[in-house]
């Protein structure tokens, strides 16, 4: 089994940490993944840079432009990915745009993550009807699970297509907004989580976009399987470098 839908078999609410690849620096990349599953992170999103990231806010775009001068790309990244199953159990997502997965050959792509032992893809700007068509055959061959956004716009008809087609967990994002810390969750957003939660889904969700500390993680995780934090984690490692990587999650989980 796919250890994403292992680890969603599990009676817990999951913590998923997202970083860029190559970022703080171009080395840092593994020990990153280590240290999260030291800490008790229950999946991690790897991100692969890309140069024009239109869904990430400020702090995750600026680690992207950082990797990519650091000299991080899709080939680097693979080559420090090879050996990482020696050392890590936990789901593994690689998170990026189409553009540079087609560029590499979508194929060739999914092939080396089942190599790697990659879990699953996201991929925002790959329409799930195009993903249906042309890819879905491709990622089912080499066992990645795709994962689809949905946001507070999504009408419920297009919500229960992307539930049809998804096969792991669908990545809710709390607001319209790009990617971003913020301090807690106001009444239209926890209505949303409630919304969707009784529409009774056969995929659970977990909720990214806004979630930043124990709070928030709480508030996310009240009618959701899990949540993803991205950019507060970046701000950490921002501030404080790799060292203490465990404080972080652990101000989280506590």
């Amino acid at each position: 089994m796919n250890r994403i839908k292992q680890k969603l078999n599990e009676d817990k609410k999951l913590l998923s940490i997202y970083f860029t690849a190559g970022y703080p620096n171009i080395n840092d990349t593994v020990s990153i993944i280590q240290d999260l599953e030291h800490s008790g992170v229950d999946m991690v999103e790897i991100g692969l840079p890309f140069s024009d990231p239109l869904a990430d806010g400020p702090t995750i775009q600026a680690s992207s432009t950082a990797a990519l001068k650091n000299g991080m790309t899709t080939e680097k990244l693979f080559g420090q990915l090879k050996d990482i199953r020696q050392s890590v159990s936990i789901p593994l997502i690689i998170m990026g745009y189409f553009n540079p997965v087609l560029q590499y050959g979508v194929e060739a792509f999914c092939k080396k993550c089942q190599d790697i032992g990659i879990d699953g893809l996201i991929l925002p700007d790959l329409p799930v009807d195009v993903y249906n068509e042309d890819y879905k055959a491709i990622f089912e061959k080499y066992g990645l699970i795709n994962v689809f956004l949905i946001t507070p716009q999504t009408s419920d008809e297009r919500i229960r297509y992307i539930d049809s087609m998804s096969n792991g967990f669908i990545y809710m994002v709390s607001s319209a907004s790009t990617t971003g810390a913020q301090s807690g969750f106001g009444e239209v957003q926890t209505a949303y989580f409630e919304r969707i939660s009784k529409m009774d889904l056969k995929n659970p969700q977990i909720v990214g976009f806004g979630i930043s500390n124990k709070e928030t993680f709480t508030q996310a995780t009240k009618f959701t399987k899990g949540a993803i934090i991205g950019s507060a984690f970046i701000k950490y490692l921002t501030a404080n470098g790799i060292k203490t990587i465990d404080k972080f999650v652990k101000n989280i989980l506590s």
